[in-house]
This record gives C-alpha cells, structure tokens and sequence, in this order.
C-alpha cells in the first residue's frame, strides 16, 4: 500500500519536510516513488503538487494525519477524512465542573 508522508530532511534544530509518495513498509528515510511537495516548519511555507496528491489519492494512497491537515491547510477538499479529531486533555476547571455535576 502507498502512503504518502513526511520524511524529514535538513539539520539539527531547523526541520525541512519532503512530503513523498513511498511504500508503508519502506523505512521512512528510505527509497520513495515521488516527491510530491515540502514544507518548511519554520516558515510556514508549504509547497503542495495537489494534481499529483490527487492522482495517488484515486488510485489508493493514504496521506498521513499530518499531510492530510497540510493539504487542507492549503485548500485540498475531499481530505477531511484522513484527519482525526484531536482529543484534548479537560482544564481543571473543565474537570472539577464535570465532577461537580456527577454529584
């Protein structure tokens, strides 16, 4: 199976990001079929070749959580469902009114 995911390029403490087209049970720094764009954490600058993510999403890869919020960061539709909604920890005000309402 295809996924298509980040595989991380630069030095240390500055993160660079090509986002490839590889096989899941390919190491991650491995060989890959496609770079299908990049993004740049740091400056926020993210470089998509969508008619390519779309290709390989039709014909069955997988982008990963993160690639998936990146290509509907940039208007990509259709993605939504690769993104899991994160679950966030209660405050402790959140929490002692929920307790506070069990009771």
């Amino acid at each position: 199976m295809l996924k298509i995911r980040l595989q991380r390029k630069g030095r240390r403490n500055r993160p660079f990001y090509r986002i490839v087209v590889a096989e899941k049970a390919r190491a991650v720094q491995g060989r890959f079929l496609e770079i299908v764009g990049h993004y740049d954490p740091i400056k926020k600058d993210i470089v998509l070749k969508k008619d390519k993510i779309e290709y390989y999403i039709a014909n069955g890869a997988q982008p990963s959580q993160t690639v998936a919020r990146l290509a509907v960061k940039q208007g990509m539709t259709g993605l939504e469902k690769f993104v899991a909604k994160r679950v966030t920890k209660p405050t402790k005000e959140e929490a002692a009114k929920e307790n506070s309402e069990e009771a």
